[in-house]
Protein backbone atom coordinates (compact mmCIF):
# COMPACT_ATOMS: atom_id res chain seq x y z
CA UNK A 1 0.00 0.00 0.00
CA UNK A 2 1.17 3.43 -0.76
CA UNK A 3 2.90 6.46 1.33
CA UNK A 4 0.02 9.33 2.17
CA UNK A 5 1.41 12.74 1.45
CA UNK A 6 0.84 16.05 0.17
CA UNK A 7 -0.08 15.36 -3.88
CA UNK A 8 2.07 19.24 -3.81
CA UNK A 9 5.27 18.11 -2.04
CA UNK A 10 8.04 17.81 -4.13
CA UNK A 11 8.58 14.24 -3.37
CA UNK A 12 5.35 13.02 -4.37
CA UNK A 13 6.36 13.63 -8.24
CA UNK A 14 9.57 12.54 -7.33
CA UNK A 15 8.65 8.97 -6.07
CA UNK A 16 5.59 8.59 -8.46
CA UNK A 17 7.98 8.64 -11.63
CA UNK A 18 9.67 6.22 -9.66
CA UNK A 19 7.27 3.97 -9.03
CA UNK A 20 6.57 3.95 -5.32
CA UNK A 21 3.36 4.05 -4.36
CA UNK A 22 2.19 7.39 -3.48
CA UNK A 23 -1.88 8.41 -2.67
CA UNK A 24 -3.17 12.17 -2.05
CA UNK A 25 -5.25 12.36 1.32
CA UNK A 26 -8.85 12.78 -0.53
CA UNK A 27 -8.00 9.05 -2.20
CA UNK A 28 -6.36 7.56 1.32
CA UNK A 29 -9.77 8.71 3.06
CA UNK A 30 -11.68 5.91 0.90
CA UNK A 31 -9.76 3.16 2.38
CA UNK A 32 -10.84 1.60 4.79
CA UNK A 33 -7.25 0.72 6.79
CA UNK A 34 -5.68 3.00 9.62
CA UNK A 35 -2.54 4.54 8.19
CA UNK A 36 0.49 4.04 10.31
CA UNK A 37 1.72 7.55 11.65
CA UNK A 38 5.39 8.30 10.63
CA UNK A 39 6.78 11.36 11.57
CA UNK A 40 10.44 12.80 10.24
CA UNK A 41 12.30 15.36 12.27
CA UNK A 42 14.31 16.97 9.48
CA UNK A 43 17.70 18.48 11.14
CA UNK A 44 19.40 18.37 7.74
CA UNK A 45 19.75 21.67 5.66
CA UNK A 46 18.43 20.39 2.74
CA UNK A 47 14.97 19.95 3.68
CA UNK A 48 14.03 18.34 0.24
CA UNK A 49 16.60 16.06 -0.49
CA UNK A 50 16.27 14.46 3.07
CA UNK A 51 12.47 14.42 2.51
CA UNK A 52 12.75 12.54 -0.53
CA UNK A 53 15.30 9.70 0.39
CA UNK A 54 13.13 8.72 4.05
CA UNK A 55 9.74 8.63 1.71
CA UNK A 56 11.38 6.46 -0.46
CA UNK A 57 12.58 4.18 1.70
CA UNK A 58 9.34 4.25 3.90
CA UNK A 59 6.96 4.58 1.07
CA UNK A 60 7.82 1.12 -0.30
CA UNK A 61 6.65 -0.79 1.83
CA UNK A 62 3.00 -2.57 1.76
CA UNK A 63 1.19 -0.67 4.20
CA UNK A 64 -0.13 3.02 3.74
CA UNK A 65 1.69 5.99 5.55
CA UNK A 66 0.71 8.96 6.65
CA UNK A 67 4.23 11.70 6.60
CA UNK A 68 4.20 14.56 9.10
CA UNK A 69 7.10 16.52 8.43
CA UNK A 70 8.49 18.52 11.59
CA UNK A 71 11.22 21.20 13.05
CA UNK A 72 12.36 22.28 15.40
CA UNK A 73 10.46 24.91 16.54
CA UNK A 74 12.42 28.13 16.76
CA UNK A 75 15.48 27.18 14.57
CA UNK A 76 15.37 28.54 10.55
CA UNK A 77 16.64 27.01 8.26
CA UNK A 78 18.87 29.02 6.00
CA UNK A 79 19.26 26.23 3.37
CA UNK A 80 15.18 25.77 1.95
CA UNK A 81 12.91 28.17 0.99
CA UNK A 82 10.43 29.63 3.56
CA UNK A 83 7.25 29.49 1.77
CA UNK A 84 8.21 25.21 1.22
CA UNK A 85 9.01 25.03 5.11
CA UNK A 86 5.29 26.95 5.91
CA UNK A 87 3.48 24.87 3.68
CA UNK A 88 5.04 21.51 4.68
CA UNK A 89 6.83 21.98 8.25
CA UNK A 90 4.82 21.47 11.35
CA UNK A 91 7.38 22.69 14.29
CA UNK A 92 7.22 20.44 17.37
CA UNK A 93 5.63 22.10 19.84
CA UNK A 94 2.82 21.65 17.91
CA UNK A 95 2.33 17.75 18.45
CA UNK A 96 2.84 17.53 21.68
CA UNK A 97 -0.36 16.18 22.54
CA UNK A 98 -0.20 14.21 19.40
CA UNK A 99 0.78 10.00 18.95
CA UNK A 100 2.50 8.42 16.88
CA UNK A 101 3.35 5.01 15.19
CA UNK A 102 6.99 6.00 14.47
CA UNK A 103 9.69 8.79 14.09
CA UNK A 104 12.68 9.77 12.33
CA UNK A 105 15.47 12.23 13.78
CA UNK A 106 17.90 12.64 10.88
CA UNK A 107 21.32 13.62 11.01
CA UNK A 108 22.77 16.89 11.35
CA UNK A 109 25.89 18.51 10.43
CA UNK A 110 26.84 20.07 13.65
CA UNK A 111 28.84 17.15 14.96
CA UNK A 112 31.94 19.11 16.53
CA UNK A 113 29.78 20.82 18.48
CA UNK A 114 29.08 19.71 21.91
CA UNK A 115 25.69 18.26 22.49
CA UNK A 116 24.94 21.16 25.49
CA UNK A 117 26.33 23.89 22.82
CA UNK A 118 23.53 23.05 19.84
CA UNK A 119 20.74 25.22 19.99
CA UNK A 120 17.92 23.86 19.93
CA UNK A 121 19.26 20.72 21.90
CA UNK A 122 16.56 21.45 25.08
CA UNK A 123 13.86 21.28 22.85
CA UNK A 124 15.49 18.42 21.20
CA UNK A 125 15.82 16.64 24.48
CA UNK A 126 12.49 17.29 25.27
CA UNK A 127 11.21 15.29 21.97
CA UNK A 128 13.57 12.62 23.05
CA UNK A 129 11.53 12.04 26.22
CA UNK A 130 8.04 12.77 24.33
CA UNK A 131 9.08 10.00 22.52
CA UNK A 132 8.45 7.42 25.47
CA UNK A 133 5.01 8.56 26.01
CA UNK A 134 3.54 9.34 22.50
CA UNK A 135 5.64 7.53 20.05
CA UNK A 136 6.05 3.58 19.68
CA UNK A 137 9.02 3.34 18.07
CA UNK A 138 11.78 5.74 17.07
CA UNK A 139 14.47 5.73 14.42
CA UNK A 140 17.88 8.01 15.21
CA UNK A 141 19.53 8.79 11.96
CA UNK A 142 24.21 9.69 12.49
CA UNK A 143 23.49 12.71 14.82
CA UNK A 144 20.12 11.91 16.00
CA UNK A 145 20.88 8.67 16.75
CA UNK A 146 24.38 9.66 18.54
CA UNK A 147 22.36 12.50 20.40
CA UNK A 148 19.32 9.69 21.65
CA UNK A 149 21.86 7.48 22.86
CA UNK A 150 23.63 9.68 24.51
CA UNK A 151 20.60 11.54 26.02
CA UNK A 152 19.18 8.04 26.91
CA UNK A 153 22.56 5.96 28.02
CA UNK A 154 25.25 8.43 28.25
CA UNK A 155 27.43 7.02 25.70
CA UNK A 156 29.54 9.51 23.94
CA UNK A 157 30.64 10.20 20.89
CA UNK A 158 34.29 10.80 19.90
CA UNK A 159 36.29 13.05 17.30
CA UNK A 160 37.68 11.59 14.90
CA UNK A 161 41.40 13.03 13.73
CA UNK A 162 40.08 11.89 9.65
CA UNK A 163 36.30 11.69 8.23
CA UNK A 164 35.00 8.41 7.62
CA UNK A 165 33.96 8.87 4.38
CA UNK A 166 33.08 6.27 1.79
CA UNK A 167 31.33 2.74 1.31
CA UNK A 168 32.23 0.33 4.19
CA UNK A 169 31.37 -2.99 4.65
CA UNK A 170 29.06 -3.96 8.01
CA UNK A 171 28.84 -6.76 9.25
CA UNK A 172 25.29 -8.51 10.52
CA UNK A 173 25.83 -9.54 13.93
CA UNK A 174 22.45 -10.41 14.88
CA UNK A 175 21.05 -12.59 12.05
CA UNK A 176 18.00 -13.32 14.19
CA UNK A 177 16.92 -9.83 14.62
CA UNK A 178 13.53 -8.44 12.51
CA UNK A 179 15.17 -5.79 11.72
CA UNK A 180 17.73 -7.32 9.90
CA UNK A 181 15.11 -10.09 8.19
CA UNK A 182 16.69 -10.94 4.77
CA UNK A 183 20.56 -9.29 5.14
CA UNK A 184 23.14 -10.39 3.76
CA UNK A 185 26.22 -11.94 6.17
CA UNK A 186 28.12 -8.22 5.13
CA UNK A 187 26.49 -5.01 3.74
CA UNK A 188 27.83 -1.88 2.20
CA UNK A 189 26.94 1.27 3.75
CA UNK A 190 27.58 4.82 2.84
CA UNK A 191 29.28 6.70 6.01
CA UNK A 192 30.31 10.44 6.08
CA UNK A 193 31.10 11.79 9.22
CA UNK A 194 33.79 13.35 11.67
CA UNK A 195 32.81 12.17 14.94
CA UNK A 196 32.34 7.72 15.85
CA UNK A 197 31.07 6.18 18.76
CA UNK A 198 33.29 3.34 20.49
CA UNK A 199 31.92 -0.42 20.43
CA UNK A 200 33.35 -1.10 24.31
CA UNK A 201 31.51 1.93 25.74
CA UNK A 202 28.56 0.65 23.81
CA UNK A 203 29.06 -2.78 25.12
CA UNK A 204 29.00 -1.57 28.48
CA UNK A 205 25.21 -0.74 28.56
CA UNK A 206 23.48 -4.17 29.23
CA UNK A 207 20.29 -2.68 27.44
CA UNK A 208 22.07 -1.94 24.09
CA UNK A 209 22.69 -4.41 21.41
CA UNK A 210 24.63 -4.34 18.05
CA UNK A 211 23.38 -5.40 15.34
CA UNK A 212 25.60 -3.88 12.67
CA UNK A 213 28.79 -2.95 13.27
CA UNK A 214 32.38 -2.69 10.97
CA UNK A 215 35.85 -3.25 12.00
CA UNK A 216 37.02 0.22 10.05
CA UNK A 217 34.15 2.50 11.43
CA UNK A 218 32.59 1.39 14.26
CA UNK A 219 29.41 0.26 15.19
CA UNK A 220 26.51 1.23 13.31
CA UNK A 221 22.90 0.27 13.97
CA UNK A 222 21.93 -0.41 17.54
CA UNK A 223 18.65 -1.54 19.05
CA UNK A 224 17.74 0.29 22.52
CA UNK A 225 14.27 -1.92 23.00
CA UNK A 226 13.63 -0.61 26.71
CA UNK A 227 13.45 2.97 24.54
CA UNK A 228 11.69 1.15 21.44
CA UNK A 229 14.36 3.14 19.62
CA UNK A 230 17.22 2.17 16.58
CA UNK A 231 20.25 4.11 15.91
CA UNK A 232 21.98 3.91 13.17
CA UNK A 233 25.43 6.13 12.94
CA UNK A 234 25.59 5.81 9.17
CA UNK A 235 23.37 6.88 6.12
CA UNK A 236 21.41 3.93 4.38
CA UNK A 237 19.16 6.32 3.05
CA UNK A 238 22.10 8.06 0.93
CA UNK A 239 21.37 8.72 -2.84
CA UNK A 240 23.55 7.35 -5.43
CA UNK A 241 24.81 10.19 -5.68
CA UNK A 242 25.43 11.93 -2.41
CA UNK A 243 28.66 11.26 -1.39
CA UNK A 244 29.66 12.69 -4.80
CA UNK A 245 28.08 15.99 -4.20
CA UNK A 246 29.62 16.46 -0.76
CA UNK A 247 33.05 15.14 -2.42
CA UNK A 248 32.80 17.75 -5.45
CA UNK A 249 31.41 20.79 -2.83
CA UNK A 250 34.98 20.21 -0.81
CA UNK A 251 36.88 20.07 -3.70
CA UNK A 252 35.27 23.25 -4.64
CA UNK A 253 35.53 25.01 -1.19
CA UNK A 254 39.10 24.02 -1.18
CA UNK A 255 38.50 22.01 1.69
CA UNK A 256 40.60 18.73 2.21
CA UNK A 257 39.01 15.83 1.51
CA UNK A 258 39.85 12.60 0.92
CA UNK A 259 38.28 10.52 -2.28
CA UNK A 260 35.68 8.53 -0.61
CA UNK A 261 36.92 5.19 -0.58
CA UNK A 262 35.29 1.87 -2.07
CA UNK A 263 32.58 4.77 -4.07
CA UNK A 264 34.04 5.18 -7.56
CA UNK A 265 35.14 2.11 -9.75
CA UNK A 266 38.99 2.20 -9.12
CA UNK A 267 38.70 5.37 -6.75
CA UNK A 268 38.02 7.37 -9.78
CA UNK A 269 36.23 10.62 -9.11
CA UNK A 270 35.59 10.85 -12.85
CA UNK A 271 34.30 7.69 -13.06
CA UNK A 272 29.85 6.96 -12.36
CA UNK A 273 29.50 5.97 -8.50
CA UNK A 274 27.83 2.80 -7.62
CA UNK A 275 25.09 2.52 -5.52
CA UNK A 276 25.67 -1.03 -3.51
CA UNK A 277 23.53 -0.56 -0.56
CA UNK A 278 20.21 0.57 -1.76
CA UNK A 279 18.70 -3.40 -1.38
CA UNK A 280 19.58 -3.39 2.35
CA UNK A 281 18.57 0.00 3.21
CA UNK A 282 15.07 -1.33 1.71
CA UNK A 283 15.39 -4.16 3.72
CA UNK A 284 16.20 -2.08 6.84
CA UNK A 285 13.49 0.56 6.27
CA UNK A 286 10.84 -1.69 5.44
CA UNK A 287 11.58 -4.17 8.86
CA UNK A 288 11.26 -1.63 10.76
CA UNK A 289 8.02 -0.45 9.46
CA UNK A 290 6.70 -3.92 9.61
CA UNK A 291 7.70 -4.50 13.01
CA UNK A 292 5.59 -1.22 13.80
CA UNK A 293 2.95 -2.58 11.83
CA UNK A 294 2.53 -5.97 14.33
CA UNK A 295 2.66 -4.19 17.77
CA UNK A 296 1.75 -0.60 17.38
CA UNK A 297 -1.71 -0.33 19.18
CA UNK A 298 -4.70 0.11 16.39
CA UNK A 299 -6.16 3.00 18.57
CA UNK A 300 -3.79 5.88 18.11
CA UNK A 301 -4.31 7.22 21.69
CA UNK A 302 -3.22 3.65 22.89
CA UNK A 303 0.12 4.22 21.90
CA UNK A 304 2.80 4.85 24.84
CA UNK A 305 0.49 3.27 27.68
Amino acid sequence: MPIKIPSDLPAYSVLTREGVMVVDEELAARQDIRPLRIALLNLMPKKIQTENQFARLIGATPLQIELTLLRMSDHRTRNTAAEHMKSFYRPVSDVWDEKFDGLIITGAPIEHLDFDDVDYIEELRRVMDWTQTNVHSTFGVCWGGMAMIHHFHGVKKHLLEAKAFGCFKHQNLDPASPFLRGFSDECVMPVSRWTEMKQAEVDAVPALKTLLGSGEVGPCLIEDAAHRALYVFNHFEYDSGTLKEEYDRDVAEGTPINVPCNYYPQDDPAAQPLNRWRSHAHLLYGNWINEIYQSSPYEVEDIGT
